[in-house]
């Protein structure tokens, strides 16, 4: 029964997808690509200065990220360090300073990792401080995004746009829209919108509870479309307050891959030839079904005399809508940079929760984060064709500019960040004494699971995920440091690889196809390029999952 449901959910997100990636994708190229300002937006380029006609080079668009990102991160860390004094603080205490930290880093990077529990911060912080970075955060990966698209489809470009525009139009033009009116259905289905702080109720038992309160649907919209994942309840999307029923679940989970799938088609038409952007939605959508079938299927059949007598292993899922939305969910948010959860990913079987950690470890492309999966994803082309190139013995092409020298290394160096982010945080954590110290006490369990939790925890880090295996202590001094150097890293030097790789393409005059080119826009591609995809993962992380959820699922 439960397989029929996932098979009926993923049918109907395909459909509602399908009809709404079309009309989202045109909005997002023409917001990117018109010569028109709203009259908000040139006030909003009066007070910072701006000339929105003035166009970067792909250096200065990198300086305006990492100074922008600078700012949010010191101004969150003092919201967060002086939440106390705050209006409306309802008895909040400041957080850690190592904590404080870690957290700032993780909203700003888009990651939402949090180590430390939702209601501890104030309804002012909630709306000031991760609200408001919900929004720039992910309108920053778009904007990157857009400035490597515009390096395709440059023709000898000096500059790769304007970031402080493309900034400002995704947050009044995309996010802020959807975000409304995607508060309004949440409110409709049960999500909880207030400032009413703490409420005593009496429970089933007779007993008194103090049932925290807030501007939850607003940041639950804003998280959801902006793939940036947490929860103002420390229970997350598993929460009534967060995810009140069945359809509320599966509407989430539509906001979660609208905008992601959405930006193929922005990417078609930017470069000026659909048929490409049809190539990546394809290749995204491929990885996507094949991931939530293979984690449906290694749950529906988990092992063991109590799951088979359940039904399905129903420890730490979310009973209230059943396996297949706990699949659905998981699948969704380790596909895309959204670390939102409604099942304790920790609670599944090993194999099974292996398949959310290699969603992350494939680079989260299937879609991906709002703009760093469409970026991932042609990076990914452009190790394609260069790999086809090598096999037919010609020059490399991607939409008419020559991948050479320069653009393989960049290209290469960004698929080896994350690795060395993942495997050198691991192999760090328990190779030094003090730390492995640290993480052992930290671990809800030894052996291969001990092991899955820490790979997990550096996997979602370093892809900016946000969610855990909820066995792993992660409020430690060396966690909360080593996690929030991984986000950090994670987020910015993929970022500068982009805008550098943007920079060196636009330079290119387009050369026409010939003959021997390689068409991008072919299922032979879309193969290609979810081969590429799968087979560096495979390369990179085969071994360490044979030491954590493999060895496990074999025992």
């Amino acid at each position: 029964m439960q397989g029929w449901l996932l098979l009926a959910s993923v049918a109907t997100l395909v459909v509602v997808l399908g009809l709404l990636h079309r009309p989202v994708g045109d909005h997002l190229a023409r917001t990117y690509t018109s010569e028109h300002d709203w009259r908000v937006e040139r006030a909003v380029y009066r007070v910072l200065g701006v000339d929105p006609r003035q166009g970067q080079t792909w250096q200065a668009y990198l300086r305006a990220v990492l100074a922008f990102s600078l700012v949010g991160v010191l101004g969150l860390h003092l919201l967060l360090r002086s939440q106390q004094w705050l209006p409306l603080s309802e008895g909040a205490a400041t957080l850690d300073p190592a904590v404080a930290w870690n957290t700032a880093i993780s909203f700003v990077t888009n990651t939402n990792w949090q180590a430390y529990s939702g209601e501890t911060l104030s309804p002012t912080v909630q709306l000031l401080g991760l609200v408001v970075q919900n929004f720039v955060s992910a309108a920053t990966g778009i904007a990157v995004a857009v400035a490597l698209v515009r390096g395709l489809a440059g023709d000898r470009a000096s500059t790769v746009g304007n970031f402080w525009v493309d900034l400002v139009r995704s947050c009044l033009r995309v996010l802020l829209p959807l975000a409304v009116v995607g508060a309004l259905v949440l409110v409709a289905g049960g999500v909880v919108q207030n400032l009413a702080g703490f409420t005593d109720v009496t429970t089933l038992v007779g007993g008194t509870q103090s049932v925290p309160g807030g501007p939850v649907a607003s940041q639950e919209a804003i998280k959801l479309l902006g793939t940036n994942g947490g929860g103002y309840y420390n229970a997350n999307s598993a929460h009534p307050f967060e995810n009140p029923s069945g359809w509320v679940s599966m509407v989430q989970v539509l906001m979660i891959l609208l905008i992601p799938f959405s930006l193929p088609r922005a990417f078609g038409r930017m470069v000026g030839d659909v048929r490409q952007g049809r190539a990546i939605l394809a290749a995204m959508a491929t990885l996507f079904v094949v991931s939530i079938s293979a984690l449906g299927y290694l749950e529906l059949s988990g092992h063991g005399a109590a799951p088979q007598l359940a039904g399905a292993p129903m420890e730490g899922k979310e009973v209230r809508f059943g396996l297949a939305q706990s699949v659905l969910y998981a699948g969704s948010t380790t596909l895309t940079s959204t670390g939102a959860v409604s099942s304790m990913h920790d609670s599944y079987t090993a194999l099974g929760g292996m398949v959310p950690m290699v969603n992350m470890l494939l680079g989260e492309i299937a879609p991906g984060g709002v703009g760093s999966g469409l970026y991932g994803m042609l990076v990914v082309a452009v190790i394609a064709v260069f790999v086809a190139g090598l096999l037919v013995g010609r020059t490399p092409e991607y939409l008419g500019k020559k991948i050479g020298p320069r653009e393989m290394t960049l290209a290469s160096l960004y698929i080896l960040v994350m690795p060395v982010l993942v495997l050198g945080g691991l192999a760090l954590s328990l190779a030094i004494p003090a730390a492995r110290e640290s993480v052992t006490a930290s671990m809800a369990n030894t052996g291969p699971h001990g092991l899955s939790e820490l790979v997990y925890a550096f996997a979602s880090a370093a892809n900016n995920n946000g969610s855990a295996f909820a066995g792993l202590t992660a409020s430690t001094h060396w966690l909360t440091g080593a996690l929030g150097v991984a986000m950090l890293l994670g987020r910015f030097v993929p970022v500068v690889l982009v805008l550098a790789l943007a920079g060196s393409l636009g330079a290119q005059r387009p050369v026409p196809a010939t003959a021997g080119t390689l068409p991008t826009h072919r299922p032979l591609f879309v193969g290609l390029l979810v081969g590429t995809a799968v087979l560096v993962t495979a390369l990179v992380f085969f071994p360490v999952l044979t030491l954590g959820p493999l060895a496990e699922g074999l025992l």
